[in-house]
């Protein structure tokens, strides 16, 4: 791996629930030695990409990352245009709704609406979704090129559950059934105990970049909630596709 490459991996390594970390644990989670990580981690703090925390001694994400996310919301306000019909979705449907965008060859999630209920599905922000184990990514897929899909089929397929599609004439039809409808459907795919819902969100160009997804415990949805649910969530995601390119 590149200079650059070991660099950005430090970046990823920070979770929602870990905000701060020691040089030590970073070095382990990286599979770098100490010295090699402290070096690392100096030219990103120069860059006001990770900042140490003056009394702990712990690093934690820079504002120069915020600097550069609010340049590119200028440009491309997907998750500010987005966030407003995301949110209108889960107060009807009353299901955990997430927002994904596409990038490096999967999905990463950006905004999430928890439901209100106690029996909800977590999802956090920054958790990459694979396109075959997700009703996220199926609809992705289901929107995109013949080219894109034809490569996507013949790579190995991981399994995440014992329900996870992992043949490629079983992803086939659920990619059919998505691109029929409107909208996919995934039960346990990704994450046992969850059912979700999927549909793409189209940019200017007529192409995915990214997916709305309305995300419920998998003993709360039949075949009429989950119909009921790839409805609102096509609309949902027709609305969004609209306020970006300035059609609504």
């Amino acid at each position: 791996m590149s200079t650059v490459g070991k660099a950005v991996s430090l970046l990823e390594l920070f979770p929602l629930d870990e905000p701060e970390i020691g040089l030590s644990d970073l070095a382990r989670k990286a599979g770098l030695d100490k010295a090699t990580a402290r070096r690392l981690l100096m030219a990103l703090a120069n860059h006001r990409l990770i900042e140490q925390e003056p009394q702990s001694r712990r690093y934690r994400l820079g504002a120069g990352l915020s600097r550069l996310a609010r340049i590119r919301d200028a440009h491309f306000p997907f998750v500010r245009v987005a966030a407003p019909a995301a949110r209108e979705l889960s107060l009807e449907t009353g299901e955990t709704v997430h927002l994904s965008e596409f990038s490096a060859g999967a999905l990463l999630t950006v905004h999430v609406e928890l439901s209100a209920k106690a029996n909800r599905v977590n999802v956090d922000i920054g958790q990459i979704l694979p396109l075959h184990g997700t009703a996220s990514g199926i609809a992705f897929l289901a929107a995109s090129r013949l080219q894109v899909v034809s490569a996507y089929l013949e790579k190995p397929l991981q399994a995440f559950t014992a329900h996870t599609v992992t043949g490629p004439d079983t992803l086939a039809k659920a990619i059919a059934f998505a691109a029929a409808s409107g909208y996919s459907r995934s039960s346990q795919g990704y994450e046992e105990g969850v059912h979700s819902i999927g549909a793409a969100i189209l940019g200017a160009d007529g192409q995915p970049i990214g997916a709305l997804a309305v995300a419920s415990p998998v003993s709360r949805v039949d075949d009429a909630v989950a119909a009921k649910q790839g409805e609102a969530a096509v609309t949902a995601a027709r609305l969004i596709a609209a306020r970006l390119t300035g059609e609504a």
